[in-house]
């Protein structure tokens, strides 16, 4: 039996002009996740990783950290939802940039809106897949690892891909699926067990690499 370590990336730009890019924040996170891996003894026999910036570069932090050769699969399967094309599905008046605590609830109050109607296949955000190709682009991802890996598995990703990978193997409803994604922070490790026929839940949006005094104030979500 192997296992799948889900890595959500690290703390990206929110409300920037630029999302998908690592933080100054964001890349110790993923430096320090590699560092974790490595004092435990985990030595991965492949990744897989999804190919925003973010994603990248998380997976590069993660190396570095971890000090061993690392081959990695890039897999837009794993690729993140457009938050702006799901809100934009719905409510096309402008939102305005996140960047007051009242924007950002309201933000996150219209996503969870649009992804709760993108799922039903109730709108489709322009160019973005439909909900069951975004769900098939996970399912993908894990099928591949069981049909390819026995041991340890390092995958990136983002929140959706994550919460979505969770949701299918226990089953959930949509809006708990969309609760998971919504509530996974930065750089956390989400873990499967897997064999030839299943993945089984262990663990979810653990950060037990930020449990150091060193690491006060690392926790963010977005």
């Amino acid at each position: 039996m192997g296992t799948l370590y889900l890595v959500r990336h690290g703390q990206a730009s929110f409300g920037a002009d630029d999302y998908d890019q690592l933080s100054a924040l964001g890349r110790r996170q993923a430096v320090r996740l590699g560092d974790y891996f490595r004092a435990k003894g985990i030595r991965f026999d492949g990744a897989l990783v999804g190919t925003l910036r973010r994603h990248v570069q998380t997976f590069e932090g993660i190396a570095e950290g971890l000090q061993a050769p690392l081959p990695a699969t890039p897999w837009p399967g794993l690729n993140e939802y457009d938050s702006a094309a799901v809100i934009g599905a719905f409510h096309p008046d402008p939102v305005g940039r996140p960047d007051t605590p009242d924007l950002v609830r309201h933000h996150f109050r219209l996503l969870r809106e649009g992804l709760a109607r993108w799922m039903r296949g109730e709108t489709q955000p322009a160019g973005m897949p439909s909900y069951q190709a975004f769900l098939a682009g996970v399912t993908g991802a894990l099928d591949h690892v069981r049909a390819t890996y026995a041991g340890d598995v390092l995958l990136v990703s983002s929140g959706g891909p994550i919460a979505t990978a969770v949701g299918h193997v226990l089953g959930t409803a949509a809006g708990t699926t969309i609760e998971l994604n919504l509530r996974m922070r930065n750089c956390s490790v989400t873990e499967f067990a897997f064999n030839p026929k299943r993945h089984t839940l262990v663990s979810f949006n653990g950060l037990p690499h930020f449990e150091h005094p060193d690491c006060t104030g690392w926790m963010t979500y977005t």
